[in-house]
């Protein structure tokens, strides 16, 4: 009987253990909170098993952004349970992983508990492991020129920077630094101050080329506070000032372009912080190669995951250097927010971008969007030519009044009767808005339309449109827009596409990466191209932009656009012209007339032209 009683007893206690739930949601429960990085000490089976720490330690060291615990599966095994754990992690900075492993649970007080051990990280971990990982950039690709020039060639540079303890003369400093490389003073001070600046530390204060400090070396090496770093090679644009805007800068990352550009990227990688380098960050910089290690006590590291980087590919676009270092001559100097944007007449493509003031990231030349002024007199001209031909003529009085607007001409000229070439050439106002408000309602529409207005194509990167003309709704906005006012803006890239034509006779979109070129094309009114040629001679030869006259075969018109509420109105000052095969647009951003401060500008660059 007690034989009996004791195999009774084993036969009951073998069924309960058969059909004993698994632990499955305590397994999933236990996983979900794995995932968020926090394991519940109440769900372990030896509450100071290290598991919260040794969780938080690999999500340290691997740099997890985002992790996945999934159980495929629990089964009984001696002692309990074991659930089959598949995680998938994405590593910052090289990209997603997965590992398989396990995690026991045994039974105390009726409860199924998860029994930590670091093997759960991995199969191989054990207590004195730890992970780690290895990170490799490729070299960041060029940005190339026209012709295959590097643009953004690897460079061997000097930082200069202070020790503010040392600085015992700080004005002498800051006037050796003036008088030897252009350095404003006023940068010292405010590099001095920046938060967090310690006195035994490293303040950098500028970076040169290793052979222009050369130059300087005597003059700066020796002063008191003053501290040198390299030469070393740093990636710089083809000049000094070449294309800063377009090209853009590289940099540590930021923060915010942290958060932009994703879990490839770390705290401390240099990225593209604007213009195409930002833009063409993935295509630049290509992806990092590495692996995920675990490292023994002993030291002995055995890969548990490699990760193959991107090979980063160069960006060909079409700025020609020679072209872009005569717009970024033509501009030096300029102290009013200004632009300058070459294009081939031929093709479209941008030969020069340049963009004022440096310290500014905001792409002017490609992207800032102004009322044309009278440069639009082009395109009202071919409306004109196509509804009357060349001949006609028309009235320049002092002040018109159309649709109860009055229009002025600048400083109030009045140049009585005078035929279509000489309203062109003296710039007219009130002779060509009095002349459009006769063309039909859609006249000026669709000549804007024959010159590229309301098209979208990407100069640089993402599409957008380079030229807007709303349809006038009375007469008085016709009258506005015929002479660039009212609604109608434009980038200078769009007035540069404009001037190349009404020289060449078919409008091309403008554009900067040959891979990224748009098909679009217009015809301007064949009959108009032959008269625009000599009514834009006429310009610099004896009318607006005399101050241009000295550049041979240089053909253009002047504008100066009204913007803002100001009584009198600020001023935008416009050249647009041709030469040699190259078109262009210079636009000053508030600063004042067409003839006599953008076309000095117009004529410095053009004579620079083969």
């Amino acid at each position: 009987m007690v034989v009996a009683l004791v195999v009774a007893a084993a036969v009951v206690i073998v069924l309960a253990r058969r059909h004993d739930p698994l632990p499955q949601a305590e397994a999933r429960r236990f996983a979900r909170e794995w995932a968020a990085a926090s394991p519940a000490v109440d769900a372990l089976a030896v509450p100071g098993s290290g598991a919260a720490a040794d969780q938080k330690d690999f999500r340290s060291r691997l740099s997890i952004a985002k992790a996945t615990i999934s159980i495929t599966s629990v089964r009984r095994a001696s002692g309990g349970a074991v659930a089959a754990v598949h995680a998938t992690y994405v590593v910052r900075g090289l990209g997603e992983g997965g590992v398989d492993s396990s995690l026991p649970f045994v039974k105390k007080g009726g409860r199924w508990l998860a029994d930590w051990k670091p093997a759960a990280l991995h199969p191989s971990a054990v207590r004195g492991d730890h992970f780690d990982t290895t990170r490799q950039w490729p070299a960041r690709a060029p940005i190339l020129g026209a012709g295959g020039a590097s643009l953004t060639p690897q460079v061997s540079v000097v930082v200069i920077g202070a020790k503010p303890s040392a600085l015992t003369d700080r004005a002498a400093v800051a006037g050796a630094l003036q008088q030897a490389l252009g350095y404003d003073p006023t940068r010292l001070d405010a590099a001095l101050a920046a938060p967090g600046v310690q006195p035994d530390h490293f303040v950098p204060l500028l970076t040169v080329r290793e052979d222009r400090y050369r130059q300087v070396r005597s003059a700066i090496h020796d002063l008191p506070g003053l501290v040198f770093d390299g030469p070393k090679p740093l990636r710089l644009p083809y000049a000094d000032v070449f294309a800063t805007q377009t090209l853009g800068t590289t940099g540590e990352i930021t923060k915010e372009l942290l958060d932009k550009l994703g879990p490839l990227y770390r705290v401390g990688d240099t990225v593209g912080r604007s213009g195409l380098e930002l833009a063409f960050e993935r295509q630049l910089a290509g992806t990092p190669s590495g692996t995920v290690d675990l490292v023994h006590a002993d030291g002995r590291r055995d890969i548990l995951q490699k990760f193959d980087g991107q090979a980063p590919a160069a960006l060909t676009t079409t700025l020609r250097p020679d072209v872009q270092l005569a717009a970024e001559a033509a501009l030096d100097g300029v102290t009013v927010p200004a632009a300058l944007v070459a294009v081939d007449v031929q093709t479209g493509a941008i030969l020069a971008a340049a963009s004022r003031p440096l310290t500014d990231q905001f792409d002017r030349a490609l992207h800032g969007h102004y009322p044309p002024g009278s440069t639009f007199k082009i395109i009202t001209t071919d409306a004109l030519i196509a509804a009357g031909g060349p001949d006609q003529q028309l009235s320049c009085p002092a002040q018109v009044v159309i649709g109860g607007k009055p229009f002025k001409n600048f400083e109030s000229e009045a140049l009585g009767p005078l035929s279509l070439r000489d309203a062109f050439v003296h710039s007219c106002n009130t002779a060509f808005a009095a002349a459009a408000s006769a063309l039909p309602d859609d006249a000026l529409v669709a000549a804007s339309a024959r010159y590229g207005f309301g098209v979208k194509y990407a100069t640089s990167g993402s599409e957008e449109i380079g030229g807007t003309f709303p349809k006038p709704k009375d007469a008085a906005e016709r009258a506005a827009a015929a002479i660039g006012q009212g609604s109608v803006t434009a980038t200078p890239a769009q007035m540069a596409s404009v001037a190349a034509a009404a020289t060449s006779g078919t409008w091309l979109a403008p554009y900067l990466l040959p891979d990224r070129h748009s098909t679009a094309t217009a015809t301007p009114t064949p009959a108009a191209i032959a008269p625009l040629h000599d009514f834009r001679r006429g310009v610099v030869t004896e009318g607006t932009a005399t101050a241009a006259a000295s550049v041979t075969d240089l053909i253009g018109k002047t504008g100066t656009a009204e913007f803002g509420t100001d009584n009198p109105p600020k001023t935008h000052a416009w050249f647009v012209g041709s030469r040699h095969g190259v078109a262009f647009a210079v636009i000053l951003e508030g600063g004042g007339v067409g003839g006599r401060d953008a076309a000095p500008l117009a004529a410095k660059f053009a004579a620079t032209l083969p």
